[in-house]
């Protein structure tokens, strides 16, 4: 019960107008801060949700697959620049943000990690390390201003901010292949 009040007060936290105007101002604290926070403050909501909702997360997402995919997509969504833009400029599309990180893909993502083998996790790793560094590439090395709200220079450090994501995912996956977890556990 903890978590699920600390998710919530992390997710208030980060609706605040203040909040809101500061983390937006700069490209990569809006994509790699407040959206990851929105994440997190979805997988700390999670066991609350799961103990409120049971059949709706047996029903929907038995394997994990289903959640898993439905995380992937709204990912995707909002990795294109386009999506950042309109947050910024359509209210609509601010308010699905702030719905859908935390519901949409927070939430998913805590009920199928532990529902994923190890071969489905595998391929998450992999699939977010090439999507990243893909980002990364498009937005360091494109010539014109992908997003009309923020500058170039903000542009391309977001892109190195992917980049490294990607290296660092890379860096722990491959740690996975040489560690036993079950000697931790």
């Amino acid at each position: 019960m903890k978590q699920a009040i600390y998710g919530l007060l992390l997710y208030v936290f980060l609706m605040l107008p203040p909040v809101v105007t500061l983390l937006e101002s700069i490209m990569s604290f809006h994509m790699h801060m407040q959206m990851p926070l929105l994440i997190i403050a979805g997988l700390l909501m999670t066991p609350f949700l799961q103990k409120k909702f049971p059949r709706l997360f047996e029903k929907w997402n038995q394997n994990g697959v289903p959640g898993i995919l439905l995380f992937t997509i709204i990912m995707i969504y909002w990795m294109f620049p386009r999506t950042m833009d309109e947050a910024l400029t359509i209210q609509a599309v601010q308010v699905f943000k702030f719905i859908s990180l935390p519901f949409l893909a927070g939430v998913p993502l805590r009920d199928s990690w532990r529902k994923l083998g190890g071969f489905g996790k595998n391929v998450i790793y992999v699939s977010f390390s090439i999507m990243f560094g893909f980002m990364g590439i498009l937005y360091v090395f494109s010539e014109s201003q992908l997003c009309n709200n923020y500058l170039i220079v903000e542009q391309k450090t977001l892109g190195w901010g992917f980049i490294a994501l990607a290296v660092c995912i890379i860096i722990y996956f491959i740690q996975l292949l040489f560690i036993d977890e079950s000697e931790y556990e």
